[in-house]
């Protein structure tokens, strides 16, 4: 599998121009333009805004047919391909090098956009205004950029990036919200999904629910799945299988004459301190506290 490191490479085998700056591409799609068929991986953060008129963007394994006005980000290193894809006009691509951040805020900050985490099927869908929002920003991304670069020019771009990131979570959430009166609470499927797996047995054949293994019975990515029960709940994926799980443990040590460790190990446990300090955590006193008091 090809590995760009550079941008000029990636341009060359595109067909593309040199980029302006060796760090920062821009491709805006104001006619429809073709990107050759190829799979990569890259040291390029990839922020897109595209109408596809037809062929497809894989990123992570995961089909995508986009939507007129959706966004997708793709980080360093993650499998990318495109196949006999052509965009209409009004898409642009962002490809910044991850070393063009080094020594700005942003270089740890982009870090904390969980949305370069979500699945393809996870894009961001605006609306009519948010992506006039967008587009400004780029616009003005576009204008620093072929202005002649200076000493400045770097702080400028990378702050309209910024902002096309922190509006972009803003989008998501409400996203968030939109899906939820779509597709009902999403907490309530996933305590479904946390209840089959106890049902089924899998505490004890599989050990502790995960993220990752209830976002796949529920179709969707840990971290889109975690944001989209934060935004609902208040709380993340893992803090609601903690709470299940403690849940699970006070029913246990109330009904049956287990002691602590069966417990633990029932609940499917198999590192006892950890479970103690899980349930003190939780509860507010020890397991062993908890059992006496039930007792007394």
């Amino acid at each position: 599998m090809k590995h760009y490191k550079s941008l000029a490479q990636m341009n060359h085998d595109n067909g593309f121009p040199p980029p302006e700056n060796p760090l920062l591409y821009l491709v805006r799609c104001n006619n429809i333009c073709h990107i050759v068929e190829q799979e990569f991986t890259s040291d390029f953060y990839l922020i897109g805004l595209k109408k596809i008129v037809s062929g497809m963007f894989l990123y992570g394994r995961t089909r995508y047919d986009h939507d007129n006005g959706s966004m997708s980000f793709v980080k360093p290193r993650q499998i990318t391909e495109f196949k006999n894809m052509r965009f209409e006009e009004d898409g642009f691509l962002i490809l910044m090098h991850e070393d063009y951040l080094n020594g700005h805020p942003l270089y740890n900050e982009i870090k904390k956009y969980d949305y370069f985490e979500y699945e393809t099927n996870e894009a961001l869908h605006l609306s009519p205004k948010e992506e006039q929002i967008i587009w400004g920003l780029y616009n003005e991304i576009n204008t620093e950029y072929y202005n002649n670069q200076d000493e400045y020019s770097r702080d400028i771009i990378l702050g309209h990036i910024e902002s096309i990131l922190k509006y972009s979570q803003r989008f998501y959430k409400r996203q968030f919200i939109n899906r939820i009166e779509v597709t009902g609470k999403m907490a309530s499927r996933f305590n479904g999904a946390l209840s089959a797996y106890y049902e089924k047995g899998h505490l004890l054949d599989k050990g502790l629910p995960t993220v990752k293994s209830m976002a796949a019975e529920l179709n969707l990515s840990p971290n889109y799945l975690s944001d989209l029960l934060k935004q609902e709940t208040g709380k993340t994926a893992m803090e609601l299988i903690h709470i299940s799980l403690i849940s699970e443990a006070k029913n246990l040590l109330k009904g049956s004459h287990q002691n602590i460790a069966e417990t633990a190990y029932t609940l499917g446990f198999d590192n006892l301190p950890y479970f103690s300090r899980l349930f003190k955590k939780e509860v507010g006193i020890s397991p062993v506290q908890f059992r006496k008091q039930i007792m007394n």
